[in-house]
């Protein structure tokens, strides 16, 4: 269908209502979870939501080098000395995956009896494995899964996660790692524009080379490489990353549709109930990795958390609980995951 003008627009003007009444009541990211609320509850109810990839392209973008600001030398150097840790949580990750999708599986294939045994196996394992939203609809329809469940899965997840931690995290009092260095609010024009170029160039090496997230990673990695080498070109101003974080929301409150709720609903259920259940368990992982590490347990609940690497960095970054050791916990599970859920896919169902 073609993309209309009048649809995006009138998206993003709804998501920037609903991050003013955000801000105007005091909800915790109002940037964030204002859009996001507003164009899910619009599109389910069949408003004529839209949006465009290069706004949400620019959004990452601009996330991507907000968080690279974060790694000077000292900061780089306390985020190396986790890799155990990282290493524990991408582990973590995949079993809790798994154990997801099996559970999925055992609830929901004897009320599916017209998908195939193949196709429930690969819907259940795609849908519970905690990674991009895109990549893993993209490998279950590889595997010639049910693509509309393994989507309407992660979007849920994310909208659940995205909204929940947050909230949990204001009212809570829960304090984490704040390693703001001074760099980040020094706003320079021409250094700016020099670190937009750079970090397009990263951007554009990222999709000739066909990576995944490349308008967030490649800004991400130049940016990083930049400050680890102690090269300061500027800051970025609040009401960009304001923007940016609307931008990325919007991209994902437009995945829900008015026959969302109706699809499915035992899977959607289970799904509700098996990511309320997640985040519990990946709270307790933080917490034996807090004491194991001595760092807060905010910045490791984050860290660990079955959210989106971009949702859970912005969430660090405007609540101030540790963005280096988040972004670093998020960006390595999310590439583990990309690397090895396939292969291990093969390895449990050889037969499909």
């Amino acid at each position: 269908m073609r993309l209309k003008p009048f649809h995006v627009v009138f998206t993003l003007l709804l998501a920037l209502a609903g991050a003013w009444l955000c801000v105007w009541i005091g909800t915790p990211l109002p940037w964030m979870i204002g859009p996001l609320l507003a164009t899910a509850c619009a599109s389910i109810a069949g408003a004529p939501t839209a949006s465009w990839r290069p706004l949400n392209n620019t959004g990452q973008w601009v996330i991507g080098t907000a968080l690279g600001l974060y790694f000077t030398p000292q900061v780089s150097a306390l985020v190396g000395s986790l890799w155990w840790a990282i290493a524990l949580a991408i582990i973590w990750a995949l079993g809790l995956g798994l154990a997801f999708g099996a559970w999925l599986h055992r609830l929901n294939a004897p009320r599916m009896p017209g998908v195939p045994a193949p196709a429930m196996r690969a819907t259940s394992y795609f849908a519970g494995a905690i990674g991009g939203a895109s990549e893993m609809t993209l490998l279950a329809e590889r595997a010639h899964a049910r693509t509309d469940l393994v989507a309407a899965s992660h979007s849920l997840r994310l909208l659940l996660v995205t909204v929940t931690i947050p909230f949990a995290m204001q009212f809570s009092g829960l304090h984490g790692l704040d390693l703001n260095p001074p760099v980040l609010r020094a706003v320079s024009g021409p250094g700016l524009a020099a670190l937009a170029g750079a970090t397009a160039a990263g951007a554009w090496l990222m999709l000739r080379l066909g990576r995944a997230n490349p308008w967030f990673m490649g800004p991400l990695l130049v940016t990083m490489g930049l400050t680890m080498a102690s090269l300061h070109l500027s800051g970025i101003p609040p009401w960009l990353t304001n923007t940016a974080q609307l931008l990325i929301v919007v991209g994902l409150g437009v995945r829900f549709s008015p026959t969302f709720l109706h699809a499915a609903p035992r899977w959607m259920a289970s799904v509700v109930l098996g990511t309320l259940v997640m985040l519990v368990l990946c709270s307790g992982f933080a917490a034996l990795l807090a004491w194991a590490t001595g760092l807060p347990l905010a910045t490791l609940i984050l860290g660990t958390s079955p959210g989106g690497i971009a949702e859970m960095a912005i969430t660090a970054k405007v609540l101030q609980l540790g963005v280096p050791v988040v972004t670093a916990f998020q960006v390595c599970r999310l590439v583990a995951v990309l690397i090895l859920v396939a292969p291990l896919y093969r390895w449990f169902y050889p037969a499909d």
